[in-house]
């Protein structure tokens, strides 16, 4: 877990109308207007006010806040229910991404105050000191979104839990809150059955969790560097690496850093292009494909000869109309690199299987892949 950076402090009143200064912890921009609340607020009027961009900031029951912040998500649903579906796949994917920043925005304005050294003075709040760890150290008061607070309190136990990972033999992964769980295990398989090139060194770019790595040198490839630019990424697939007795080298770098020449290139970047709206966006959409076309780009210069690259990547962006057929091996040959091999499997996560979702017609039939790339 590692710190996020506070922006300049904010200005309020509190509910006995005495000045409080508080720092900023939201993973949005502040609102520009802050109002004091408690239980007595009606949720239409927290809606409301929610609405024209005010930030509530909360003085009642803790477990009171949570309520509310339901009946506003209930509301927010609601007022979405009414915009037509669009025909098409790609126009419901806009929309639906449209929707999903609208609803943070609007429920990311009911704020809890915490005091210095990450205290909640509510009334029945819980101790927020072991999932608070995740902002870093508190010298002063800050504001922070109850949504943001929750995902945290979830992503606290899903770090203390830890996420077994079938092909690591059981292994337990603690990932730490921002940075992205590897729950989708089928690329996983992938990996365990590429055939190894025979020339040593592996490269792991944008490593996130390190699970790549970890399963490769389980598979005996190595000596293993790996790069991320997000430093509790770094500090988690550190850890990883620690408790698994997996001996890596770690930068923070955008795609190779200075990472030697190495007979395997991997990478597993964000699947769909698209802007990014908050820290976990970054491991699914990547704004105009960068990541993807720049390790595409850099990859004869960085791999040794009679090497590989392998690119790990669903082809869900083709279904939903956000990549042209065809383009994916078009920045494929205009990098200088040739397939000379490929594996394919079906996703068997569980929103390949929901109706409801709406991107069902397109998970239904996603492909995800493993291309092993050459210098053409």
């Amino acid at each position: 877990m590692n710190s996020h950076t506070p922006t300049p402090e904010l200005e309020w009143l509190d509910a006995s109308g005495s000045p409080q200064r508080s720092q900023w912890r939201g993973s949005m921009p502040a609102p520009k207007r802050l109002r004091a609340v408690d239980d007595g607020l009606p949720a239409d009027t927290a809606m409301r006010w929610a609405s024209e961009g005010m930030g509530l900031v909360w003085q009642g029951d803790y477990h009171q806040a949570h309520q509310l912040l339901q009946a506003l998500d209930r509301r927010v649903a609601k007022q979405q229910a009414r915009t037509p579906l669009p025909a098409g796949l790609t126009e419901r994917f806009h929309l639906g991404r449209k929707q999903q920043a609208e609803r943070r925005r609007l429920l990311g304005r009911l704020l809890l105050p915490f005091e210095a050294g990450h205290q909640l003075l509510l009334r029945r709040a819980p101790d927020p000191a072991p999932a608070a760890a995740a902002l870093g150290p508190a010298g002063l008061p800050y504001l922070l979104p109850l949504r943001d607070w929750l995902g945290m309190l979830g992503a606290y136990e899903w770090w203390r839990q830890g996420l077994a990972v079938p092909q690591l033999g059981g292994a337990r992964l603690h990932i730490g809150h921002g940075v992205f769980a590897p729950t989708r295990h089928e690329y996983l398989d992938l990996v365990l059955e590429a055939p190894l090139p025979g020339v040593p060194g592996v490269v792991d770019v944008g490593t996130g969790s390190g699970v790549l790595a970890l399963l490769l040198a389980r598979r005996g490839a190595g000596p293993l560097w790996a790069t991320d630019t997000e430093p509790r990424a770094l500090d988690c697939a550190q850890a990883h690496a620690k408790q698994l007795g997996v001996a890596i080298r770690f930068e923070q770098a955008a795609l190779f850093g200075h990472a030697p020449a190495a007979g395997l290139l991997v990478c597993n970047p964000p699947w769909l292009p698209g802007k990014v709206g908050s820290a976990l966006d970054a491991a699914v959409y990547d704004e105009d494909s960068r990541m993807l076309r720049g390790f595409l780009a850099g990859t004869s210069a960085h791999l040794a000869p009679g090497g590989e690259a392998w690119l790990i990547l669903s082809d869900l962006a083709e279904r939903l109309g956000l990549r042209a057929p065809g383009q994916l091996l078009g920045w494929i040959e205009a990098s200088g690199l040739k397939v000379v091999g490929r594996l394919d499997t079906a996703p068997r996560h569980g929103r390949a299987l929901r109706a409801d979702d709406p991107r069902h017609a397109a998970r239904r039939s996603e492909c995800v892949s493993l291309w092993r790339l050459q210098p053409a």
